[in-house]
Protein backbone atom coordinates (compact mmCIF):
# COMPACT_ATOMS: atom_id res chain seq x y z
CA UNK A 1 0.00 0.00 0.00
CA UNK A 2 1.28 3.49 -1.02
CA UNK A 3 0.56 7.34 -1.90
CA UNK A 4 1.45 7.46 -5.34
CA UNK A 5 2.38 10.80 -7.35
CA UNK A 6 -0.30 11.92 -9.52
CA UNK A 7 0.47 12.96 -13.10
CA UNK A 8 -0.26 16.44 -13.34
CA UNK A 9 -1.62 17.98 -17.14
CA UNK A 10 -0.17 18.56 -19.61
CA UNK A 11 1.78 15.51 -18.90
CA UNK A 12 1.61 13.19 -22.69
CA UNK A 13 0.47 10.29 -19.80
CA UNK A 14 -3.01 11.29 -19.50
CA UNK A 15 -3.73 11.47 -23.14
CA UNK A 16 -3.13 7.64 -23.85
CA UNK A 17 -5.36 4.87 -24.44
CA UNK A 18 -5.93 2.50 -21.39
CA UNK A 19 -6.06 -1.02 -21.75
CA UNK A 20 -8.56 -3.91 -20.73
CA UNK A 21 -7.88 -6.03 -16.95
CA UNK A 22 -7.70 -9.10 -17.75
CA UNK A 23 -6.20 -10.67 -15.08
CA UNK A 24 -8.17 -10.27 -11.23
CA UNK A 25 -5.14 -11.03 -9.60
CA UNK A 26 -2.93 -9.42 -6.64
CA UNK A 27 -1.65 -7.25 -8.98
CA UNK A 28 -4.97 -5.69 -9.59
CA UNK A 29 -5.26 -6.10 -5.77
CA UNK A 30 -2.65 -3.85 -5.28
CA UNK A 31 -3.28 -1.11 -7.87
CA UNK A 32 -6.77 -0.88 -6.21
CA UNK A 33 -5.34 -0.36 -2.58
CA UNK A 34 -2.30 2.05 -3.91
CA UNK A 35 -4.96 4.15 -5.43
CA UNK A 36 -7.50 4.19 -2.23
CA UNK A 37 -4.66 5.32 -0.42
CA UNK A 38 -3.79 7.87 -2.61
CA UNK A 39 -7.65 8.88 -3.33
CA UNK A 40 -7.38 9.18 0.49
CA UNK A 41 -4.30 11.06 0.98
CA UNK A 42 -5.32 13.30 -0.76
CA UNK A 43 -8.92 14.18 -0.26
CA UNK A 44 -10.40 12.99 -3.91
CA UNK A 45 -13.55 11.60 -4.49
CA UNK A 46 -12.11 9.67 -7.21
CA UNK A 47 -9.30 8.62 -9.30
CA UNK A 48 -8.41 6.48 -12.38
CA UNK A 49 -5.46 4.10 -12.76
CA UNK A 50 -4.29 6.34 -15.84
CA UNK A 51 -3.68 9.50 -13.30
CA UNK A 52 -0.94 7.68 -11.09
CA UNK A 53 0.69 6.89 -14.80
CA UNK A 54 -0.50 2.95 -15.32
CA UNK A 55 -2.67 2.26 -18.43
CA UNK A 56 -5.61 0.02 -16.62
CA UNK A 57 -8.84 0.61 -17.42
CA UNK A 58 -9.79 1.29 -13.89
CA UNK A 59 -11.29 3.76 -11.45
CA UNK A 60 -12.36 4.75 -7.48
CA UNK A 61 -15.13 6.58 -7.29
CA UNK A 62 -15.22 7.19 -3.06
CA UNK A 63 -17.87 5.80 -0.37
CA UNK A 64 -20.36 8.58 0.26
CA UNK A 65 -19.84 9.97 -3.05
CA UNK A 66 -21.41 6.52 -4.42
CA UNK A 67 -24.06 7.18 -1.67
CA UNK A 68 -22.65 3.59 0.23
CA UNK A 69 -21.88 3.80 4.08
CA UNK A 70 -18.69 1.95 4.45
CA UNK A 71 -14.99 3.43 3.75
CA UNK A 72 -14.36 1.41 0.84
CA UNK A 73 -14.75 3.12 -2.45
CA UNK A 74 -15.94 1.74 -5.38
CA UNK A 75 -14.24 -0.04 -7.82
CA UNK A 76 -14.68 0.18 -11.46
CA UNK A 77 -12.93 -2.11 -13.86
CA UNK A 78 -13.36 -2.31 -17.43
CA UNK A 79 -16.40 0.51 -17.05
CA UNK A 80 -18.62 1.33 -20.00
CA UNK A 81 -20.85 3.94 -19.89
CA UNK A 82 -24.22 2.32 -20.62
CA UNK A 83 -27.13 5.41 -20.99
CA UNK A 84 -27.08 8.76 -20.04
CA UNK A 85 -28.97 11.80 -20.70
CA UNK A 86 -32.23 13.12 -18.53
CA UNK A 87 -31.07 16.58 -19.32
CA UNK A 88 -28.03 18.59 -18.49
CA UNK A 89 -26.23 19.48 -15.93
CA UNK A 90 -23.63 22.49 -15.57
CA UNK A 91 -21.16 22.11 -12.19
CA UNK A 92 -17.72 22.69 -10.95
CA UNK A 93 -15.29 20.23 -11.58
CA UNK A 94 -11.53 19.78 -9.98
CA UNK A 95 -9.19 17.17 -10.80
CA UNK A 96 -6.14 15.58 -8.92
CA UNK A 97 -4.31 15.86 -12.20
CA UNK A 98 -5.39 19.97 -12.34
CA UNK A 99 -4.38 21.17 -8.80
CA UNK A 100 -6.09 24.30 -7.56
CA UNK A 101 -8.40 24.53 -11.16
CA UNK A 102 -11.73 24.19 -10.73
CA UNK A 103 -14.47 25.15 -13.77
CA UNK A 104 -17.72 24.80 -14.69
CA UNK A 105 -18.29 21.54 -17.04
CA UNK A 106 -21.69 20.51 -18.57
CA UNK A 107 -22.50 17.01 -18.62
CA UNK A 108 -25.55 14.57 -18.87
CA UNK A 109 -27.59 14.60 -15.70
CA UNK A 110 -27.61 10.78 -15.20
CA UNK A 111 -25.52 8.21 -16.53
CA UNK A 112 -25.69 4.32 -16.21
CA UNK A 113 -22.27 2.58 -16.11
CA UNK A 114 -21.59 -1.27 -15.99
CA UNK A 115 -18.46 -2.53 -14.75
CA UNK A 116 -16.83 -5.27 -13.06
CA UNK A 117 -15.58 -5.36 -9.32
CA UNK A 118 -11.77 -5.86 -8.27
CA UNK A 119 -12.86 -9.70 -8.44
CA UNK A 120 -14.10 -9.87 -11.88
CA UNK A 121 -17.97 -9.57 -11.02
CA UNK A 122 -19.90 -7.50 -13.32
CA UNK A 123 -22.86 -5.13 -11.62
CA UNK A 124 -24.29 -1.44 -13.08
CA UNK A 125 -24.69 1.91 -11.39
CA UNK A 126 -26.48 4.76 -12.12
CA UNK A 127 -26.47 8.22 -10.47
CA UNK A 128 -27.29 11.60 -10.98
CA UNK A 129 -26.20 14.63 -9.30
CA UNK A 130 -22.48 14.41 -7.54
CA UNK A 131 -22.44 10.54 -8.45
CA UNK A 132 -23.32 11.26 -11.77
CA UNK A 133 -20.36 13.89 -12.15
CA UNK A 134 -17.94 12.02 -10.46
CA UNK A 135 -18.46 8.81 -12.68
CA UNK A 136 -18.46 10.48 -16.10
CA UNK A 137 -15.14 12.29 -14.95
CA UNK A 138 -13.26 9.38 -14.01
CA UNK A 139 -14.39 7.61 -16.63
CA UNK A 140 -13.35 10.48 -19.41
CA UNK A 141 -9.82 9.78 -18.11
CA UNK A 142 -10.36 6.62 -19.31
CA UNK A 143 -10.43 8.09 -23.16
CA UNK A 144 -7.83 10.52 -22.63
CA UNK A 145 -10.61 13.39 -22.02
CA UNK A 146 -9.93 16.13 -19.45
CA UNK A 147 -11.41 18.94 -18.16
CA UNK A 148 -9.35 21.31 -20.35
CA UNK A 149 -11.06 19.43 -23.08
CA UNK A 150 -14.32 21.14 -21.93
CA UNK A 151 -14.40 24.64 -21.66
CA UNK A 152 -13.77 27.21 -23.99
CA UNK A 153 -10.88 28.94 -25.55
CA UNK A 154 -10.21 31.44 -22.79
CA UNK A 155 -10.25 29.13 -20.10
CA UNK A 156 -8.39 26.83 -21.76
CA UNK A 157 -6.05 28.89 -21.84
CA UNK A 158 -5.95 30.10 -18.31
CA UNK A 159 -5.66 26.69 -17.01
CA UNK A 160 -2.69 26.12 -19.54
CA UNK A 161 -1.25 29.10 -17.36
CA UNK A 162 -2.30 27.78 -14.10
CA UNK A 163 -0.59 24.80 -14.70
CA UNK A 164 2.56 26.21 -16.20
CA UNK A 165 2.66 28.24 -12.80
CA UNK A 166 2.31 25.39 -10.89
CA UNK A 167 4.88 23.08 -12.50
CA UNK A 168 7.44 26.28 -12.08
CA UNK A 169 6.29 26.47 -8.51
CA UNK A 170 6.43 22.79 -8.00
CA UNK A 171 9.51 21.69 -10.19
CA UNK A 172 11.40 24.44 -7.97
CA UNK A 173 10.87 22.73 -5.10
CA UNK A 174 11.99 19.47 -6.22
CA UNK A 175 15.23 20.81 -7.32
CA UNK A 176 15.48 22.47 -3.90
CA UNK A 177 15.14 18.50 -2.23
CA UNK A 178 11.99 19.26 -1.03
CA UNK A 179 10.56 16.09 -0.12
CA UNK A 180 7.14 17.26 0.73
CA UNK A 181 4.71 16.02 -1.87
CA UNK A 182 2.00 18.56 -2.75
CA UNK A 183 -1.55 17.79 -2.28
CA UNK A 184 -4.02 17.91 -5.10
CA UNK A 185 -7.51 18.75 -5.53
Amino acid sequence: MAVLDVVKYPDPRLREETRPVEAFDDALATLVRDLTDTMFALEGAGIAAIQVGRFERVFLIEARVAGRGDDAPVVFVNPEIVESGRGVSIGEEGCLSFPGVFVEVKRPKWVKVRAQDQHGQYFEIEGDGLLGRALQHEYDHLTGRLLVDMVGMVKKEMIKRKMKRWHSEHDADDDMGDDVAPVGV
